[in-house]
């Protein structure tokens, strides 16, 4: 009896023994399948998707911009006032190339949308001399409007404010002395220091004129 009592113990034992190996196995498996596959397909590919994805490449502008005035006109008509909004906007390459232009619309992103449009059919070119400057002086004019420009020595800067700031800097002028006279109006400021950059001579034209 003592001995057929141990026996049916060992094999308690024995049988119980193994029932805890396959259940730890059971549990240890898929832990060591993870450990050594990492995340699940679907992770892996969601991170592969995200690393595929670039982003979008900033697009380079050919010309810079700048908004010198926006005004605000009404019109009477026969049910009320019909509002809108008028841009002037200038542009440049900073390398001698500049342009201007104005355009009225319902809102201000369609005014200046039109401005940069219509200035860009309308450009300019300013011939500069060592110093990043203009080969003499001149005075540009237009209707009650004159801009005076005079060359200056290299590190004096742009002297000069508003609009006729505006166009020199997006031309790439960088030493320069300027005075206005007459109407303050922006638009006819553009138009005469335009003018005034239009008349600029060359160096060899200079030298033409002087007989040498």
């Amino acid at each position: 009896m003592v001995e057929d009592k141990k026996e049916l113990v060992e094999e308690t034992e024995v049988a119980g023994s193994e029932e805890v190996v396959s259940e730890t196995s059971g549990e240890e498996a898929p832990k060591a399948n993870r450990a050594q596959h990492g995340a699940p397909r679907g992770d892996r590919r969601s991170r592969g998707d995200r690393r595929g994805q670039r982003r979008p490449r900033r697009e380079v502008k050919e010309y810079e911009e700048r908004v010198v005035s926006i005004n605000r006109i009404s019109k009477t008509v026969k049910g009320g006032r019909r509002l809108r909004f008028a841009a002037v906007v200038v542009i440049g390459d900073g390398k001698g190339k500049f342009g201007f232009a104005n355009a009225k619309a319902a809102e201000v992103p369609d005014a200046i949308k039109k401005s940069l449009e219509l200035a860009k059919k309308d450009m300019h070119k300013v011939e500069m001399v060592k110093g990043d400057t203009i080969a003499h002086e001149i005075v540009g004019k237009f209707g009650s409007c004159q801009v005076f420009l005079k060359p200056a020595p290299e590190g004096t800067g742009i002297i000069a404010g508003g609009p006729v700031r505006a166009i020199l800097e997006l031309a790439g002028i960088r030493n320069v002395y300027s005075k206005v006279y007459g109407s303050r109006q922006p638009l006819n400021i553009l138009r005469a220091t335009t003018n005034g950059l239009d008349n600029l001579k060359s160096y060899a034209q200079v030298k033409a004129l002087r007989g040498k």
